[in-house]
């Protein structure tokens, strides 16, 4: 419930109820994203997205202390004109609509490309045309190949962070070439920035641009077979949780050599309660939203799973707990990737004065806990079925 005290931004001025259009609400961040506004403010949300499984324990019953302030609207924006209506009548757009998942970038590129380009045309233009602020959700891919990569393996220069660490105002844009179809979720993204960024430019649209990096917690992707398909790979948390609910060794990719940043998604869904109740100081920002601190390479994150995964299910680890495999056995012809990514904080750190605060460790148990309370009973029957039969 909120406070009955008075609410103020970071300058001191009383925050009013907004109406904020959320597309993509039914998904991992929206979900989280609807439970925070619901409980600790008066905004209304428009909660647009094609399901709500993720949201369903916010939208029933009608006893609910935020009953009447979100409404589930079942549209698939591709095609749908209630869209421009919804935008219209809020004063907020806040766009999490995507394809993110990396199996699906070089198997189904010009999806990925349609999703988070073409599909996300007409929500800046109704944006643009109808002076309402954009929350638009991009992807800390968008930085690509960090310049470090390209320098010799023995340079000492590639442990200066002024070669990897990942600024938003500062930092190229470095893709593989164009067969390697890996970065056609990125260039969508990028492209979308520039006419957002371009919209506010030459026609004030006002606007924010999100850039996550890997962000963690419960209800995070799907685990295959059991709420999403038997083929499915979700991202690399999903994965490797759906390894260790299996009792099957975790698939490294190349070794799991890549080095990546996880923050918790409860720290990162206050950045964006930050970014929407603070336009002055959010309005025409791309901010980096991430924790730095957690920085590992993707075989110590599988190590650290296992560990906290016989923690929270009281099983022992499998004898082979890692197995390796090639990019191209997992992900298929086309796949390439990007060495590091690890984001500078100064610009969301000066702006919203935002900082991550759960550790590795810590953003891991909760999320395993979860994911073995949720999960671990479905996937022992769908394990037993096939024997049984």
């Amino acid at each position: 419930m909120t406070s009955s005290t008075a609410r103020v931004d970071l300058d001191g001025n009383p925050i009013k109820p907004l109406t904020i259009c959320m597309i993509g609400a039914g998904g991992f961040i929206g979900s989280h994203l609807c439970e925070k506004l619901l409980s600790e403010t008066q905004h209304t949300v428009l909660a647009v997205d094609v399901y709500n499984d993720k949201i369903k324990h916010l939208l029933e019953p009608d006893s609910l202390p935020w009953a009447g302030r979100i409404q589930f609207h079942r549209i698939n924006i591709k095609n749908d004109s209630r869209l421009e209506g919804l935008i219209k009548c809020s004063d907020l757009t806040v766009n999490l609509a995507a394809i993110c998942t990396p199996a699906d970038y070089n198997t189904r590129p010009l999806d990925t490309i349609y999703s988070n380009f073409i599909d996300a045309l007409p929500v800046v233009k109704y944006c643009s045309e109808n002076n309402k602020r954009l929350i638009h959700f991009s992807t800390c891919e968008v930085y690509g190949k960090t310049i470090g990569s390209f320098l010799p393996q023995d340079s000492p220069l590639r442990q200066d962070p002024a070669y990897y660490i990942l600024k938003e105002d500062t930092s190229p844009c470095i893709f593989g070439s164009i067969e390697k179809q890996r970065w056609s979720y990125a260039c969508a993204k990028q492209l979308i920035e520039r006419l957002i960024y371009a919209e506010g430019a030459e026609n004030g649209l006002e606007f924010t641009i999100v850039r996550p990096f890997n962000w963690i917690g419960p209800r995070m992707d799907f685990i295959p077979g059991i709420d999403g398909p038997s083929e499915g790979v979700p991202r690399v948390l999903a994965c490797f949780s759906n390894n260790l609910l299996r009792r099957e060794p975790l698939k490294l990719v190349d070794g799991g050599e890549s080095q990546r940043t996880f923050v918790y998604i409860k720290d990162a869904i206050e950045a964006v309660h930050l970014m929407i109740e603070n336009p002055a100081r959010a309005n025409g920002h791309i901010f980096n939203v991430g924790n730095p601190n957690n920085e590992v390479t993707v075989r110590q994150l599988a190590e650290m799973m296992t560990k906290v995964y016989a923690k929270v299910s009281g099983e022992d680890s499998i004898e082979t707990p890692t197995i390796d495999v090639s990019s191209k056995e997992f992900y298929g012809e086309g796949y390439d990737d990007s060495d590091k990514r690890i984001p500078d904080m100064t610009i969301i750190n000066k702006q919203l004065g935002w900082d991550p605060k759960t550790s590795l460790w810590d953003l891991l148990e909760s999320t395993l806990t979860y994911q073995h309370r949720t999960y671990a009973e479905a996937v022992r029957q769908s394990i037993a079925k096939p024997l049984a039969n």
